[in-house]
């Protein structure tokens, strides 16, 4: 945790510096700050400071052990090595994600397919939910 907060505390500034640039070049070109721009700056220096302000806050010793990654004599085995279970031989990732592709790509005819198209976005999200709740693997 002590290094995504670095990162994120790292990221803060450089979105500070980028936004003083952004409102300075904005100011010089139109005469005024474009707003925005401005406004999506601040929120975004907004947003990742108080990651890391909730990051610094939970690193604290008492409140949960290091993570293997923010310690230096870390070994390889000390990581979480299952990272999550992912079905093999699944077909509804396509069928989200086609369904997904397909209710974009209607906008640009209108957004009246998008409604005939979202259900199969629907049934693919659904499907790939409770794959492993029926047939062999049922509960």
């Amino acid at each position: 945790m002590r290094t995504n907060a670095k990162l994120l505390w790292a990221l803060s500034i450089f979105y500070a510096v980028m936004a003083a640039a952004y409102i300075a070049w904005t100011w010089v070109d139109t005469g005024q700050p474009e707003p925005v721009g401005s406004v999506a700056f601040v929120l975004m220096i907004a947003f990742s400071m108080f990651i890391a302000f909730y990051l610094d806050i939970e690193d604290k010793p008492f409140r949960q052990k290091r993570l293997p990654e923010d310690r230096q004599e870390a070994e390889i085995h000390e990581a979480d090595s299952e990272l999550g279970f992912f079905a093999p031989h699944s077909m509804w990732p396509f069928v989200t994600a086609a369904g997904i592709g397909f209710v974009f790509a209607s906008i640009a005819f209108g957004w009246w397919p998008a409604f005939f198209l979202a259900p199969i976005a629907l049934i693919g999200v659904l499907g790939w939910s409770y794959e492993f709740y029926r047939g062999n693997y049922g509960h």
